[in-house]
Parts: C-alpha cells; sequence; structure tokens
C-alpha cells in the first residue's frame, strides 16, 4: 500500500504553527488521524476544532525527556501509528562579532536533540506497526541551507547538517526493519520564523505550498523531498563548487549583509 493511500495515523511535532500547521491541515483534509504536538495547546485546539474526532492534542516540549515520555501513549489513540512527521525546530542567528556559543546550543538543542528525543517514543510504536506487517514511515523534516556556508548561520546550518546526517544514518539502520526514513529539505518558506529574517529570502513560498509539496512527496513514496527545486538545484551547484570558490562566495555574500 502506497503511503497516505488509506486514512492513516499520523503523530506530527512542531503543528502549531508554520510548515508543522499547514502539514497538519493538509493531512486532515486528505481523511487522516493525527496526533499534534506543540509547546502551546491553543493552536493545536484551533487545528481540533475542525474535526475533533480525528485529532488528539497532545502538548510537549519537545527537548525535555520526561515530556515527551507523558504524551507516548496517546501516539497510539487512533490506532496503530504508520508515520512520525518531526518537524519542530528553531532558527537562531549568530553576530559573530558578539560571539555566544549560546546560539549554537539553542539550535542543535531544539533541532536534533528534540528530533532525537522524540525518536524514544516513536519508533516503539512504529516497531509495534511493522510488526503487524504494516508500513511505517518516519519523517524529518531538516533544510537546505546547510548546502551552503551562509554568514550568520553557524548554528542553524550546522544543526539541520547534524539532523540530515542522523536522518539518513537512522536510513540506513531501519531499512532492515522496513521501516521508511524521509528527509525533507525546504528552502525559504513563510513562517513566523522566517518572518523575522532581515535579508532577501529567493523563491520564498508559502507554507500552504510547502504542506501541499511534501504531501504530495509523501504519497508518491519519495524518500528525499526538495523545494523548491530551483532554489535547492542552485544551492546543491554552488555546494558542489570548489572549496576555494566557495569560501570567497560565502565571504563576500557575508560582507554584503553587514553592509
Amino acid at each position: 500500500m502506497r503511503r497516505l493511500e488509506a486514512p492513516s495515523n499520523i503523530w506530527i511535532t512542531g503543528a502549531g504553527s508554520g510548515i508543522g500547521e499547514a502539514v497538519s491541515r493538509a493531512l486532515l483534509k486528505q481523511g487522516h488521524r493525527l496526533v499534534l504536538t506543540g509547546r502551546r495547546s491553543e493552536p493545536l485546539e484551533a487545528i481540533q476544532s475542525v474535526s475533533r474526532d480525528r485529532v488528539i492534542v497532545a502538548p510537549a516540549d519537545t527537548t525535555d525527556r520526561q515530556q515527551i515520555e507523558t504524551i507516548a501513549p496517546q501516539l497510539e489513540s487512533h490506532g496503530d501509528l504508520n508515520m512520525v512527521i518531526l518537524n519542530s525546530g528553531t532558527c537562531e542567528y549568530l553576530d559573530v562579532r558578539d560571539y555566544n556559543s549560546d546560539v549554537i546550543a539553542n539550535n542543535l538543542r531544539t533541532n536534533v536533540i528534540g528530533t532525537a528525543r522524540c525518536l524514544d517514543i516513536a519508533l516503539p510504536a512504529l516497531r509495534r506497526t511493522r510488526a503487524k506487517g504494516q508500513p511505517a514511515t518516519l519523517v524529518i523534516v531538516s533544510s537546505s541551507a546547510w548546502w551552503f556556508p551562509f554568514g550568520r548561520a553557524e548554528g542553524y546550518g550546522a544543526s539541520k547538517a547534524a539532523l540530515s546526517y542522523f536522518a539518513h544514518s537512522l536510513r540506513a539502520d531501519l531499512a532492515a526493519e522496513g521501516i521508511d526514513v524521509v528527509v525533507v529539505s525546504p528552502g525559504f518558506v513563510k513562517t513566523p520564523l522566517t518572518d523575522r529574517n532581515d535579508f532577501p529570502m529567493p523563491f520564498l513560498v508559502t507554507a500552504e505550498e510547502a504542506a501541499r509539496r511534501i504531501t504530495k512527496g509523501l504519497a508518491a513514496g519519495k524518500h528525499e523531498i526538495a523545494f523548491p527545486k530551483r532554489f535547492t538545484w542552485t544551492l546543491r551547484l554552488l555546494g558542489a563548487l570548489p572549496r576555494s570558490i566557495i569560501d570567497r562566495m560565502s565571504a563576500a555574500m557575508a560582507r554584503q549583509s553587514d553592509n
């Protein structure tokens, strides 16, 4: 059976805003049953109001092991868990003139450690699904930003590079168990996080368009979902240049952003 072909039970983190909210609403519209996690219950309850019988609200801070453990029983409230979409994330930029390692730690804590903590409860549930011969999919939302060394993005880019490596290693380890691992690498998406950016964002897409591309890619069975293509292919090509050229380009871009 193809992914999302039939009504599925799905856990989504970071569901209260941005990509997570848009994906939640898109999947709910398609008839799926959801367990939604975010730090604040109010935006999750707003999604739940659309269909109370198909949405479970499970607020938690994904970086807090105890909070994550308390919501474990809710993941299978609708039945066997078919898919997990780990989307919780943050973006903090670093001013190197006033270097503060907390910026690095904050990005890593939410984007990497928070995702890893979610697997403490997600993997056992997905394994129970596979034990019954049903498909199980783990989706990790990363970013295309780490493909090129942008100025001020030391913390954010490093966290997304680590997250993507983590996901790809999981794909290798979980292949024998038949658990699919999908990596989503968006470009710039209009969300409350990117609304704070003070620089041009080429090929910016709406959260709704991001959700459409993610759900379409999942339904098509893709293991890598990157968009928009014009932006992600540009980054891939730039990242394939000799290191000396990449260094000069990124340094020039950093100087321009300071002016």
